[in-house]
């Protein structure tokens, strides 16, 4: 990866954070730590690896993405927005009645989404049948999931693996976003799936372990994993919150929308980082 296109990314990835907080303090609730964290994912994905066209959300040779960890909505909506399916304005309207942008994602309505999600477990069941389906119809697009940590605990990703290796999907990417955070507590006091990689293995899928905050190390797994010969999960190690200091590794930002003051600071700090870039 180029010099330019590591920092195209990561100014893209800023303002998608930018964008998550507009839209979470707009609405008043929200998830916004498990949507900081998935950002820099969702970022090389819609601006860099998949085949999409924003001006044809409804290709049938476009690539798909599930977001199965479907409260990380916020996240998903402002790389849609930065992407161009949509006004970045729409940002502010999230949650609102009337809005397209729904608390959990809806293909019905918001251009650029292909599932919707929000019971957790189902998302990945959604995306093993696409790619099913593709492989099963000679289609060529690929299909992204992206997880959360604290979803895996759902037996419905175990049987959904299961089946996915079954049957060979070479053409399911699957990232799991291992922040090590969920609305309880840790991963580790509720109920821990670890360890991720030994589980995905033994349901026979191959898995790349990487930081998902690094565009290169992405990049690389992306590319590794495009030449299997099976489903593929990368684990992604992330941090909840990233990018806003005082929402960084705090399992209380799982769910909850910041004041006016926090506001300000988490969109100063973000600026901050973007005039850096």
């Amino acid at each position: 990866m180029d010099k330019q296109t590591k920092l195209n990314l990561e100014k893209t990835a800023c303002k998608v954070r930018i964008g998550i907080i507009h839209g979470v303090h707009a609405a008043k609730s929200g998830h916004p730590g498990g949507s900081l964290s998935v950002a820099d994912i969702l970022t090389y994905l819609y601006f860099k690896e998949m085949n999409i066209d924003p001006k044809n959300p409804k290709d049938p040779s476009r690539d798909r993405l599930v977001l199965s960890k479907g409260h990380a909505a916020p996240a998903l909506y402002a790389t849609l927005a930065e992407r161009g399916f949509f006004s970045s304005d729409e940002l502010f309207n999230l949650r609102h009645i009337g809005s397209f942008l729904q608390g959990h994602p809806d293909m019905k309505n918001t251009p650029g989404v292909d599932m919707s999600t929000g019971s957790l477990g189902q998302g990945i069941s959604a995306a093993v049948g696409m790619a099913l389906s593709a492989k099963h119809f000679g289609d060529n697009y690929r299909v992204y999931a992206a997880l959360g940590d604290g979803e895996l605990e759902e037996g419905q990703v175990w049987e959904a693996a299961m089946f996915a290796a079954n049957k060979k999907l070479s053409n399911l990417i699957a990232f799991v976003d291992l922040n090590g955070l969920q609305i309880d507590g840790t991963i580790d006091e509720v109920n821990s799936a670890r360890p991720v990689d030994k589980k995905f293995e033994a349901f026979g899928w191959e898995t790349i372990e990487i930081d998902g905050h690094d565009f290169e190390q992405i990049e690389a797994a992306l590319e590794k994993a495009k030449k299997a010969d099976k489903p593929v999960a990368i684990i992604a190690k992330t941090v909840k919150g990233k990018g806003v200091s005082f929402m960084e590794n705090e399992v209380g930002w799982h769910g909850k929308a910041p004041g006016d003051e926090q506001y300000e600071q988490a969109i100063n700090e973000l600026n901050a980082q973007l005039a850096s870039l």
